[in-house]
């Protein structure tokens, strides 16, 4: 018989010790300490750069490209990409000057026309990669070329303003609101611009349906499994039409707002909307090391984008350089991303 002192104890096993290195922190925080010197470093240079409404400019700048990229993340949540965003957003540009100049019908037929187009571009996507077998990215390509050219056709590649010269002859009798003008320009506090307010209130109702969610989980899994959620029992085809056609209706909003901002529907005004969404979406993926489409790393991303471009103009730098200098952050973005994380675990 075993007396209590006989009976042998192991040892407690020694508390697990989670070591973090340089390189955990430059895979974690990496992009935001970039960013937060750059804020700090334009700010020395350009004393303006500072000013509480140079940074809620920088935000509006930055609210057009924030909400097209967050379409972008949920495509990418499913494994796909949307190219279409922009030539999307364009669409709806045009599509409500149209409405409001050329056939006069006033702000809720513009908006309804906007949203319409939005999301019916994005039933087409979806259903041209579902039931088409189509490749998501020869879908959405071929989607912006024929975007592209169906905005400019009405107008005969002019661009919509008041008092315009139609193609019949006559000229246009309509013009922009107020109240949709407001849309775009408006400034709560006489400081906040309404188009940041409109990004803010959808970044987190979209983080709130991505991560707590089942929906979002959802479109997460079929990104990681497609064919085991498929076994699971979800709908995955409805689930990827419907990621298309959030992509779409974001991107409808983003236009709606940029015509709003500049009054016209002019034929350029969404031809950097691609990439730079697309920018901020990917480099989304390096912040707090996600390594995965997440609308909180989005949001980040567009506010870095929007950040440099306006630090490089006010200190005028060659626009040309501007290109170069995005290209050069997403490259390390991604570097961050999957360069430094893959070593890690070699």
């Amino acid at each position: 018989m075993q007396t209590p002192s006989s009976v042998q104890t192991s040892p407690a096993p020694e508390p697990r010790r989670v070591s973090f290195s340089l390189k955990d922190f430059v895979i974690k925080f990496g992009l935001l300490v970039i960013l937060a010197v750059m804020i700090v470093v334009f700010w020395r240079l350009e004393p303006a750069f500072g000013s509480a409404r140079n940074m809620f400019s920088i935000l509006q700048a930055v609210s057009v490209t924030a909400l097209l990229a967050l379409g972008v993340t949920v495509t990418l949540a499913i494994g796909g990409f949307d190219l279409s965003i922009g030539s999307t957003a364009a669409m709806s540009l045009m599509a409500s000057s149209y409405v409001m100049v050329i056939l006069d019908l006033g702000t809720l037929p513009a908006i309804a026309v906007c949203l319409f187009l939005g999301l019916a571009i994005g039933f087409a996507n979806g259903m041209l990669i579902v039931k088409g077998r189509i490749p998501d990215l020869l879908a959405t390509l071929g989607m912006m070329f024929l975007l592209l050219g169906l905005q400019l056709i009405p107008t005969g590649g002019r661009s919509i303003a008041k008092g315009m010269t139609l193609p019949s002859g006559g000229s246009a009798q309509g013009s922009f609101t107020e109240t949709f003008l407001a849309l775009g320009r408006y400034r709560v506090f006489d400081l906040i611009p309404l188009p940041v307010i409109v990004m803010i209130v959808a970044a987190i109702l979209l983080w709130v349906f991505m991560e707590r969610s089942r929906y979002g989980r959802v479109l997460y899994a079929i990104g990681g499994n497609e064919k085991a959620t498929r076994l699971a029992g979800a709908p995955v085809e409805r689930y990827k039409i419907a990621a298309y056609m959030i992509s779409g209706g974001f991107a409808s909003v983003g236009g709606m707002l940029l015509a709003a901002r500049v009054g016209r529907g002019d034929v350029s005004s969404g031809s950097s909307l691609l990439l730079d969404s697309v920018a901020a979406a990917l480099i989304g993926f390096a912040v707090l090391g996600a390594k995965k489409p997440n609308v909180f790393g989005t949001a980040i991303g567009a506010l870095f984008v929007g950040t440099l471009l306006n630090g490089l103009t006010m200190l005028n730098a060659p626009y040309y350089a501007q290109d170069f200098v995005k290209g050069l952050v997403l490259v390390l973005a991604l570097l961050f991303t999957f360069g430094f994380a893959s070593s890690n675990h070699r």
